[in-house]
């Protein structure tokens, strides 16, 4: 007898549906086929344990199992249960009926339970998009698949359940989650608050300016100034994710692994601090079977990298094509994904190597060779995506003690979402564009040029500061940013000042003071 069951193949973030065909004929032989990985492979053994375990003998038959596409990789143990269901339905332990409506995925336990699989969300749209009526996933996975809507989606326990279910046996209903409540519930709850930060008001600022244009952020100070607590606090003030980029993000996160138990859609934008002995492979992704990459895990978030140069620097250099283009493509020899990386990266570092330069309360034992040195660990291709760098001094003690709590999240937050607004309304036009650090040269021109008095407090710091000439740029964007905090259509001499006081690592005298 054949029977078909189906399921879905997960290649990046791209899904595929498989056709798990099972023929069983006279005979005593197994043969699996459709290129399947050892683990694929391996699931006849779990299968006729979970079947022995759960009182089913696996029949003494000639099984011919093919999954089509034959000539696409089939990779992990998400395939045990569509393959199980199979085997039972073309021996009658199982109805056939309805097997063409559902897709199935799971790893079976030798107890005969459904373990959790990578990558439900997507194979929740992907089983949507080819209309079948309902999906069956471990128990686990059920939040995450049961965001889609329009597709009935079971979670269940072990694989009785499942052959129960396709006998037409009562008691099992779908599971439905109001989304959107739960999504628009969450946004706003965060554990870090920048009330909790005493001082540093020029840093507050410009991690204010930051979030409202999108911009790429480098601090540089002592040891215990206050550099990655300030980091951690960014997504509070962030503007919250829309559905779609949630819907993103949370595919990203599924296919990778990494969603918590019971946790539907990412309400939340994602902040990533990986070490700084990060290889490459863990940093972009890729890997023996492909997987997110830190940089594709912070999409639609922040990317933190603490003490940017004790990271090796080869590893630094592969941030710099995935910042421009906000995407990264992986080709090695059996395979290419792409998975999307819009991200906002936040650097810090200390000035120098003994950590205590310009800090005013020890004295810094390096010379200006040793600090130069220092900083060219960080390349200028990659500076040339920062667009502020800010300089961060240890706070005074009066201020430590100060009682009064500062500004708080929720307030900054909601300047950032004025500014974006606005930004959305001037990029309307432009596909890709959504906020001032996107903006391309032509653009600048467009909506940042400044008038004659602008110009001429421009040249006169480029001149008097040394500033680079890549300096330039980043300095009109960061000054829009800034013009559209105040809700100025004109960049005004007032915000090109502030901008200006942003390019810190530009001096060309920063290394000598």
């Amino acid at each position: 007898m054949l029977v078909k069951t189906y399921c879905a193949a997960v290649n990046g973030l791209e899904v595929t549906t498989v056709t798990v065909e099972v023929s069983v004929t006279k005979g005593v032989m197994f043969h699996l086929s459709g290129l399947a990985d050892t683990a694929v492979k391996e699931s006849r053994d779990r299968i006729a344990a979970a079947l022995k375990n759960n009182g089913i003998k696996l029949p003494v038959a000639d099984t011919t199992i093919n999954m089509a596409p034959a000539d696409l990789r089939k990779e992990g143990s998400g395939y045990d249960l569509p393959i199980a269901i199979g085997i039972l339905a073309a021996t009658g332990k199982v109805k056939s009926d309805h097997l063409s409506e559902y897709m199935l995925m799971g790893e079976l336990g030798l107890d005969g339970k459904i373990q959790p699989i990578r990558g439900a969300l997507p194979i929740a749209i992907r089983a949507r998009k080819e209309q079948f009526k309902g999906l069956i996933v471990p128990k686990q996975n059920i939040r995450e698949a049961a965001v889609v809507n329009k597709l009935e989606v079971y979670g269940m326990d072990n694989l009785l359940d499942v052959a129960r279910f396709l006998n037409g046996e009562g008691g099992f209903e779908p599971t439905v989650i109001d989304t959107r409540r739960e999504f628009y519930e969450q946004q706003s709850s965060f554990e870090l608050d920048f009330a909790d930060v005493r001082g540093q008001e020029n840093v507050k600022r410009a991690m204010e300016v930051a979030a409202a244009g999108g911009h790429n952020m480098i601090m540089i100070g002592p040891p215990g100034s206050g550099k990655s607590m300030m980091a951690k606090r960014l997504p509070s003030i962030l503007p919250p994710l829309s559905l779609a980029e949630s819907l993103e993000t949370t595919q990203i996160h599924s296919v990778a692994g990494k969603l918590g138990k019971n946790m539907s859609l990412i309400s939340q934008r994602p902040f990533r601090a990986p070490h700084h002995t990060i290889s490459q492979a863990a940093l972009v992704g890729g890997g023996v079977n492909p997987q997110p990459g830190e940089i594709s895990l912070a999409h639609n978030g922040v990317l933190f990298a603490d003490e940017l140069p004790e990271f090796n620097k080869s590893t630094l250099e592969v941030l710099r094509q995935p910042l421009e283009d906000r995407k990264i493509t992986i080709s090695r020899a059996k395979y290419t994904v792409e998975y999307p990386c819009s991200f906002m990266f936040v650097a810090s570092m200390n000035p120098c190597p003994c950590g205590y330069y310009n800090d005013p309360t020890h004295k810094c034992v390096c010379t200006p060779g040793q600090i130069q040195r220092y900083l060219n660990k960080i390349s200028g291709p990659l500076l040339d995506r920062i667009d502020i760098q800010i300089e961060i001094t240890p706070v005074p003690f009066k201020d430590i003690s100060q009682s009064a709590q500062g500004e708080s999240s929720a307030d900054i937050r909601q300047r950032v979402i004025k500014a974006r607004l606005i930004q959305e309304q001037r990029f309307k036009e432009h596909h890709g564009i959504h906020c001032n650090a996107q903006m391309t040269e032509r653009m600048i021109h467009q909506y940042a040029e400044p008038d004659e008095a602008g110009i001429s407090l421009l040249r006169t710091a480029m001149e008097r500061l040394n500033l680079s000439a890549r300096a330039y740029n980043r300095i009109l964007k960061v000054a829009r940013t800034i013009a559209d905090l105040d809700a100025s259509p004109c960049v005004l001499p007032r915000h090109l000042a502030e901008a200006i006081s942003y390019r810190n690592l530009d001096r060309g005298d920063w290394a000598e003071r």
